[in-house]
């Protein structure tokens, strides 16, 4: 006999996890799939590549649904500062100046789906199936059948595709992206510096692409180095001593010396969004809706409002006595995130492009702009606060409110 649903979620990552905790201690009955159990966190193990900048609205959504203290008390780097530039210094944007404790935390992927996952098991209504994964998908606006690779038949009134840029669910249900690859590719590199844990992050442009900086706990940290995908797999090739010689004389000073590379990783630079997020008893969440240009780390965070704002219109659906799988209640979510993650997507376009062109008129007018965003404060602010989620169309759980009012 097949298992009923109101709402599976497909993909327990970082944003379907948040989903399913969103949508936990309502009416609705729940299932998160994922197919890979994450591995168990030791506070001595080294750090993982794969690491995000969480804003503060991910941190408001993360404390609204009770998972940040399963993040802080794994391993989470805060960070106070941020300094952007071309040539020469640029501007320092400081936390204390917007009158907040940090701009953000660096944490690692694997500590945030591990403190959700923690959080999953807390809710009655909501079911984690993991590990599995989906052989067969029998869609249908009204009721959607996904048959498991363990054999368990499923049956849910709302399919939510929260798994990634490739989504099996967006192909099999025909909703279309428009896409298409950078020439370029991020090599991340775990690293031991000389430096104990700082407080900022930095980002410099040169002429192969841009360099940026992560702080991790301890003396260690994350650099990512954009260059040409030529360029990258000459570099991965390289032993590690040889380089780190390369990349102490690519980057700047201020990053202090780097003991040691302990580990190296690529990925391709891609856009992509899709044409619509959303059709009868279907919505898209996440890399399966938008992958955007890593440049400013904003990726994970609009994918975190995506799953805030899904929830607060299912949940408000259903106290109000709607059907959450039709259209008219689907497209509220889509209004809500799809023209605010194309705005951030086209600001990182243009962000992205112009400071990659080296014409040297350009630059000028870049390192102009720069010295202008460092003393004009109010503009300054302004960017810090949208960039951080304290500003702009925020669903509640970013703001710390309750989606509904008990």
């Amino acid at each position: 006999m097949d298992k009923q649903f109101d709402v599976i979620v497909v993909g327990g990552g970082m944003v379907g996890a948040t989903v399913g905790c969103a949508l936990g201690d309502t009416s609705l009955k729940v299932g998160v799939i994922e197919q890979s159990v994450p591995v168990t966190f030791k506070l001595d193990q080294p750090h993982d590549l794969r690491i995000s900048a969480l804003s503060k609205a991910s941190q408001a959504i993360f404390e609204s649904l009770a998972v940040w203290p399963g993040i802080i008390e794994r391993r989470a780097c805060p960070y106070k500062r941020m300094r952007v530039w071309e040539l020469g210094d640029g501007p320092e944007f400081r936390s204390q100046d917007i009158n907040q404790s940090e701009l953000g935390f660096i944490v690692e992927n694997r500590v945030t789906q591990l403190a959700l996952f923690d959080r999953l098991q807390d809710f009655d209504n909501v079911e984690l199936i993991c590990p599995d994964k989906i052989t067969k998908i029998d869609y249908g606006p009204d009721s959607t059948t996904i048959e498991l690779e363990s054999g368990r038949r499923c049956q849910t009134r709302l399919l939510v595709a929260a798994d990634g840029g490739n989504s099996k669910i967006r192909q099999t249900v025909g909703l279309g992206v428009n896409s298409w690859d950078y020439e370029q590719q991020a090599m991340v590199l775990y690293v031991a510096t000389e430096y104990e844990q700082q407080d900022i992050t930095w980002q410099r442009f040169v002429p192969s692409g841009p360099q940026a900086f992560l702080p991790l706990t301890g003396r260690f940290g994350s650099v990512v180095w954009y260059n040409s995908p030529d360029e990258v797999q000459r570099l991965k090739a390289l032993p590690k001593a040889v380089l780190l010689e390369e990349l102490m004389a690519s980057f700047p000073e201020c990053l202090g010396a780097v003991s040691e590379v302990l580990g190296v990783a690529s990925f391709p630079l891609k856009r992509q969004h899709a044409l619509s997020y959303v059709k009868p008893g279907v919505a898209l969440v996440g890399d399966a809706a938008h992958m955007i240009n890593p440049l400013a780390g904003q990726g994970v965070n609009i994918g975190l409002l995506d799953a805030a704002a899904l929830a607060e219109v299912l949940v408000t659906a259903q106290y109000n006595g709607e059907e959450i799988n039709s259209l008219k209640v689907l497209r509220r979510y889509e209004s809500l995130r799809r023209n605010e993650n194309l705005k951030m997507m086209n600001v990182m376009e243009v962000f992205y492009r112009v400071f990659s062109n080296q014409v040297r008129p350009l630059q000028l007018l870049r390192n102009i702009a720069l010295g202008f965003a460092d003393r004009f404060s109010p503009a300054r602010y302004r960017v810090m606060r949208y960039a951080m989620g304290l500003e702009g169309r925020l669903p509640k759980l970013a703001k710390g409110q309750p989606i509904i009012d008990r």
